[in-house]
């Protein structure tokens, strides 16, 4: 049985319109931070959690993380800082991420000698931010 051409094209906008749709958190997901087009799309501005985190991450202004940790996806990223890979096997379960969580905020916690900025306390990031950061680090 032939499809029509008008059936076959609507199928093929559909399929094509739900993959745009997922594009941003797909990429997100997939260990990397997201690209700057994604971050700064102003009429399709990202809605997920994970792309939202990634977007901060990338943000050499706001976030700058990628000034210090090289991260998958990330141009021209810095090697002063850990390299951000498997952090979702290193902070596992709810206490693990309550220990990033306690990192990113204040690193000074664990390392008072550290050259990690004090996100929280410098209000840097607020707390939904740091938590939009926490989401996209734990895909990586």
């Amino acid at each position: 049985m032939r499809k029509s051409p008008i059936r076959l094209f609507g199928t093929c906008a559909i399929v094509l319109m739900s993959s745009l749709a997922l594009a941003p958190a797909a990429q997100a997901a997939g260990g990397k931070v997201p690209s700057s087009k994604v971050c700064k799309d102003k009429e399709n501005p990202p809605k997920d959690a994970v792309t939202k985190g990634g977007c901060i991450v990338a943000d050499r202004v706001k976030g700058v993380c990628v000034n210090c940790h090289q991260i998958a996806g990330a141009a021209h990223a810095g090697d002063i800082g850990t390299k951000l890979e498997n952090v979702a096997a290193r902070y596992q379960g709810e206490e693990g991420k309550k220990r990033l969580r306690d990192q990113i905020y204040d690193a000074r916690k664990f390392n008072p000698n550290t050259v990690m900025p004090p996100f929280g306390p410098n209000v840097m990031l607020n707390n939904d931010e740091i938590d939009l950061v926490i989401e996209f680090l734990l895909t990586l």
